[in-house]
């Protein structure tokens, strides 16, 4: 089996701003693994929050990655491959994602299939509005009219202000994402403000390290709460259900396409809410979550949609839900005008 590779930079259509930061622009590796006429695409989106970067992970592959001279299932691949990756779970998913669409791919199967899930219709994604020009927010929320529910990312010294001019412009269904931007006293505040303005639930609104103080918000909270930046790993889920109503599972951040399932059956023994979200990524990353999302409660699978220069064609959105595309493996393909990739 050969292993190639290569950087690429997604533009977003807007700066993409969260409570700790903002970016234009984000670098994408893409994962190429062929053997028999079949190439097997994964995507690492690394992400600084959890102490990765495109150059961390470009390092540790020419390090050197090792393939088994014969792999005969994806278990055993991740086995063998993923504690080369030196712990960076966006390389890890990439190769998980990479070697499934590979293996399913010479099985005749569609990956979805290799999952359990017998549909090609998720439930609705949101679309996200991030923090930035509040002068913009008429434009993004127009850009939205596809999507039936939108995601605001919150956390900053205006967060009233945001839903307000959001509010002036559409009633949609609002999940609001703090990013681990308030403090115990503010969260209070926010989450009993936010329940009279129709927002659904509220995502991470306290800093990882506050599960106690999550514990107590929870307690006071007339909405849901979900764990993002405090559910990275199965072993997690364990740790934290107490102080949260569900989970927000991301490939990037779990490091393997089968722990995501893993973490999914985790969260139904334990009655948590699942979302399966996502970074800002190409069709290659968000089309793997996609073949999950049926086994889900809420979507948040908008990351190809923030970007101009996506170079992949997977999963479509119709009327705001997720469609796994047709096809074994993932299922997905190089778009024509682009140059360079596979």
């Amino acid at each position: 089996m050969n292993l190639s590779y290569t950087q690429y930079d997604v533009r977003c259509t807007h700066p993409f701003g969260i409570a700790r930061s903002t970016h234009e622009m984000y670098p994408e590796i893409f994962i190429y693994l062929e053997q028999d006429g079949i190439i097997g695409r994964g995507e690492a989106s690394p992400s600084e929050r959890y102490g990765e970067s495109a150059e961390i992970i470009m390092k540790t592959i020419k390090s050197g990655i090792e393939l088994p001279e014969k792999i005969e299932s994806p278990d055993n691949f991740e086995k063998y491959v993923l504690h080369q990756c030196g712990g960076l779970k966006a390389l890890e998913v990439a190769f998980s994602m990479a070697y499934l669409d590979w293996w399913t791919q010479s099985q005749n199967m569609a990956m979805k299939d290799y999952f359990g899930v017998n549909v090609n219709v998720g439930p609705h994604t949101s679309f996200t509005i991030a923090i930035g020009d509040m002068d913009l927010i008429a434009q993004k929320v127009a850009e939205a009219k596809p999507y039936h529910i939108l995601k605001v990312k919150l956390g900053s010294d205006n967060d009233k202000e945001i839903i307000h001019a959001i509010r002036a412009e559409t009633d949609k269904v609002i999940r609001v994402d703090a990013n681990e931007g308030w403090d115990l006293d503010t969260a209070v505040e926010m989450c009993s403000w936010l329940a009279d303005n129709n927002v659904e639930f509220v995502e991470q609104p306290l800093p990882a390290e506050k599960v106690h103080e999550t514990a107590e918000l929870m307690k006071k909270s007339p909405l849901p709460l979900i764990a993002d930046e405090n559910c990275l790993y199965p072993e997690n889920i364990p740790e934290i259900a107490h102080a949260f109503d569900g989970i927000n599972i991301k490939l990037m951040k779990c490091g393997s396409m089968l722990k995501a399932k893993e973490m999914i059956d985790m969260a139904r023994e334990r009655d948590l809410q699942i979302m399966l979200g996502c970074m800002v990524e190409s069709s290659i990353g968000i089309t793997a979550a996609a073949h999950l999302s049926p086994l889900v409660d809420y979507v948040d699978l908008d990351g190809n949609l923030l970007i101009d220069n996506d170079p992949y064609i997977g999963v479509q959105i119709e009327e705001g839900r997720v469609i796994i595309p047709d096809g074994n493996g993932l299922g997905v393909q190089l778009d024509s005008t682009v140059n360079g990739l596979k």
